[in-house]
């Protein structure tokens, strides 16, 4: 255990654990908090008593819903870690952490090896630019295998695994492990994992030891020249040039360094931690903080992260806490600051002052009074801010990329069960969708039902047991159903003329615009192929938010359309009376208008699921898969059970886990999470609409 350093930017490092449900990520937070003497009694993730694993219903379930940040130190060091959800469900609150730190340890359970949720959260991390290490956990277990674990790495993750350890015994003999660096092994005897004995290569693993040493001074070599030479010469390369090298690869993402321990038995923690200082980047390390120019969105504008430069941040996530109200989670990407300051969000143009910092172990709070570059810490009391808003100096604005968030693809009607719930229901899931960029609220046009959106059931499962517990607001809640949409399936030119009278005032305007499906299944795409002199800027907003309007509701059922490719192509107005509502008016009329005249098709979610179950249940599996129309993929081993990869709609998936541990006698597990959009079939399109 180290005291806390003094500040120095070298010497901090902001992670987050990574990995599939239930390979250990919140295990190996808490012994790392443990170790690093944040906390003096290991709190376990089945008992309820992980720190990090703080809100009931993690404590209920064992797992981990919402990223939780805690600081700790080690050897001088300064460690920012956000532990990260595992299930599909809470995708996002992967991806919002993953945006704002500069490296990960991915953790990996040594029986299965690479999992889907693990690719998931690698991608996750490959598009942030994230460099990472990797820790083979469960090594005690039955089946733990490091050199299979390896192996899917580059099968699964097509990642170039490097690894600097090497496991000392297997299963219930695993020990320790062998330093391939400093060609040192470390063996553990007590139960705590405090005290560890370091001694010489035991004899039986000194001639594998010394082959896999030799392997990971090639890989080095291939990527730096001085390694090279050495190598090549049959000379000893020093420890500190290894860990120079190896510290320069991680960070350029020329491989992945590969630790192995078992969490839950204490065992590998104070390596892994010794790690993430030797490896993984400082805020120094990384490159300039890069974002557009908020009047001039084309250039791109740069910060230097130093506290010496101009202040920049993102709000990465939003909690509402019990005690101070609203904080937002801030990650301080450059310059520094203080409570009194004011800050811009340059997307909705407001000016906010901070009245409170605060720094956060979980769900406790340290209140401190300046925010400098390299720190995530949360504030009190901002108004005007949303997931992934970007905070600065209002005298040097900059804006970066917001988050990208994924639809969701199941929804469920909720009514409050008394008239004086009503306000509080309203209330709660305005709260709930602000906190949440993956929950959705709206309204059922038809019926005027209000419709909750989310990823999964288990998602929304959890969003009404906290209205119910943490709000105190009495639901009655209806069954899961799936989240259709509407497509295109062809393209044309289209025309629309708004000249009539729109609230006692004479509107025109006109728009010609080409229509077509785009293989990205997301919201509008907008081109705008006119000249300036053609058309006022100042129009260009009302016609691209009337496009998005014409979207909102299909021809076939009402559901929303996606997919849909715009390009502006001719306008129509008079400087006298074309105002912004009439483009608006006429934008939305002809892409309504259109998605009626291309071929509209209704379009359900497919899942993609990988069952991992015993072969005694393969054919049962097969069986029900085919049952429900499920389209299947592959069939395979890894380690000691069968591996079924499928494509399913959402509709026939409700359920399944209770179906899996029936078919499974519950020795079954799955996996499954949104793939795209595929079109209903005829029968099932006329049974939807009552034909």
């Amino acid at each position: 255990m180290s005291k806390a350093p003094v500040f120095d930017l070298h010497k901090l490092r902001n992670i987050g654990i990574m990995a599939h449900i239930d390979a250990g990520k919140t295990t190996t937070t808490e012994r790392i908090l443990y170790y690093t003497g944040k906390i003096h009694k290991i709190g376990e993730v089945h008992e309820g008593t992980a720190t990090t694993d703080y809100m009931v219903q993690e404590q209920e379930r064992g797992i981990t819903i919402t990223a939780a940040a805690v600081t700790c130190f080690w050897k001088h060091h300064s460690i920012n870690i956000i532990d990260t959800p595992g299930h599909v469900d809470f995708t996002i609150e992967v991806e919002r952490s993953l945006r704002v730190l500069d490296g990960a340890i991915a953790v990996f359970d040594g029986v299965h090896g690479v999992e889907p949720q693990s690719e998931t959260v690698w991608r996750q991390a490959d598009k942030y630019k994230v460099p990472r290490l990797a820790f083979i956990n469960k090594l005690d277990r039955v089946g733990g295998d490091f050199a299979m674990s390896v192996e899917s790495m580059k099968e699964r993750l097509h990642a170039v695994p490097l690894a600097i350890h090497l496991p000392i015994g297997s299963e219930d003999q695993f020990k320790g492990m062998v330093d391939l660096v400093t060609q040192r092994a470390y063996q553990w005897h007590k139960d705590d994992g405090s005290h560890f004995e370091e001694s010489e290569i035991p004899e039986d693993l000194k001639v594998e030891a010394a082959l896999a040493r030799e392997t990971m001074l090639e890989t080095l070599s291939e990527h730096d020249d001085e390694v090279m030479e050495l190598f090549l010469a049959g000379e000893e390369v020093p420890v500190d040039l290894i860990k120079a090298s190896l510290r320069k690869g991680t960070i350029h993402f020329k491989f992945v360094p590969v630790l192995c321990g078992s969490a839950f038995k204490n065992k590998g923690v104070q390596q892994l931690l010794d790690a993430v200082i030797d490896y993984l980047p400082s805020p120094l390390d990384l490159p300039d903080a890069s974002g557009f120019d908020v009047n001039d969105p084309e250039k791109i504008v740069t910060r230097k992260r130093v506290p010496e430069e101009k202040f920049s941040s993102i709000a990465f996530k939003i909690l509402n806490d019990a005690f101070v109200g609203q904080l937002t989670f801030v990650r301080c990407y450059s310059g520094s600051l203080k409570v009194g300051d004011t800050i811009l969000n340059p997307r909705v143009g407001k000016k906010e002052r901070i009245q409170k910092i605060l720094r956060m172990q979980a769900n406790q709070r340290e209140e401190v009074n300046e925010m400098r570059a390299g720190d995530i810490v949360a504030v009190v009391g901002l108004k005007f801010v949303g997931t992934g808003d970007t905070l600065c100096s209002p005298d040097h604005p900059i804006a970066f990329e917001p988050l990208n968030v994924t639809e969701p693809v199941i929804s469920v009607a909720i009514e409050p069960k008394s008239t004086a719930d009503s306000e509080k229901l309203k209330k709660a899931l305005e709260r709930l969708e602000n906190e949440d960029p993956s929950f959705r609220v709206s309204e059922d046009n038809e019926t005027g039902q209000t419709l909750i959106k989310g990823m999964g059931e288990l998602h929304l499962d959890i969003i009404v047991d906290r209205l119910k517990r943490e709000f105190k607001v009495d639901a009655n809640v209806g069954a899961p159903q799936v989240a259709y949409r509407e497509a295109i399936t062809s393209s044309g030119k289209f025309d629309e003329l708004v000249d009539r009278e729109v609230g006692s005032l004479k509107q025109f305007a006109g728009v010609t615009v080409h229509v077509e499906p785009t293989p990205e299944q997301g919201g509008l795409i907008f081109v705008n192929k006119l000249p300036s002199d053609k058309l006022p800027p100042h129009l260009l907003g009302p016609i691209q938010t009337g496009l998005k309007e014409g979207l909102f509701a299909g021809p076939i059922a009402g559901f929303e359309v996606i997919g849909v490719k715009c390009t502006l192509l001719d306008v129509k107005y008079d400087r006298m009376l074309s105002e912004e509502t009439a483009f608006r008016l006429a934008s939305a009329n002809l892409l309504r208008h259109a998605c009626r005249a291309l071929g509209p098709q209704l379009m359900e979610p497919s899942m993609e699921l990988e069952i991992s179950v015993p072969e005694e249940y393969l054919s049962g599996i097969i069986n029900d898969m085919n049952s429900r129309k499920a389209r299947l993929k592959t069939i395979g081993l890894r380690g000691k059970l069968q591996v079924v990869e499928a494509d399913a709609p959402l509709s026939a998936m409700f359920g399944y886990s209770t179906d899996l541990r029936s078919i499974s006698q519950g020795r079954g597990n799955y996996t499954m999470k949104f793939a795209r959009y595929e079109a209903v079939g005829e029968e099932k399109r006329q049974k939807m609409l009552g034909y």
